[in-house]
């Protein structure tokens, strides 16, 4: 059965409240908004076609980009994008709560200046010293 939105929301709230606390005191101004799909001026300026591509998205200033004289107009956000997350759950060997925890998790490192290449070299070497 298919979460809908709303269910989604708390498990991704879940998701967060499962992190480690430094995590979550480092990243508490970063808003987790969950839709559907990304919208398509997103996807456009992502240069990506199918809306089902996309898992999430970080929008923001990463960390290591900011400084104390920047105002905001805008809160940083981790979009989790339910239908292509979905889809992959249904393909995928892992549960639909550690999915929503990797890409939460994954969104979040860009907040902290992480790129893919970097966070994939950090799953990388977590599972190399636990197996």
């Amino acid at each position: 059965m298919k979460p809908d939105l709303e269910t989604f929301e708390q498990m991704a709230q879940a998701a967060y409240e499962e992190l480690p606390e430094p995590f979550r005191r480092l990243s508490q101004d970063v808003m987790i908004r969950v839709a559907d799909y990304a919208d398509p001026d997103v996807l456009a300026d992502l240069g990506i076609g199918d809306p089902m591509e996309l898992l999430g998205l970080y929008q923001g200033v990463d960390v290591t980009q900011k400084s104390l004289f920047d105002v905001s107009t805008q809160p940083d956000m981790v979009f989790l994008y339910r239908r292509p997350i979905l889809r992959m759950w249904q393909t995928g060997p892992d549960s639909l709560e550690e999915l929503v925890r990797h890409v939460l998790v994954h969104e979040i490192g860009h907040h902290f200046g992480l790129s893919d290449d970097d966070m994939y070299g950090l799953e990388d070497e977590a599972y190399d010293e636990e197996g």
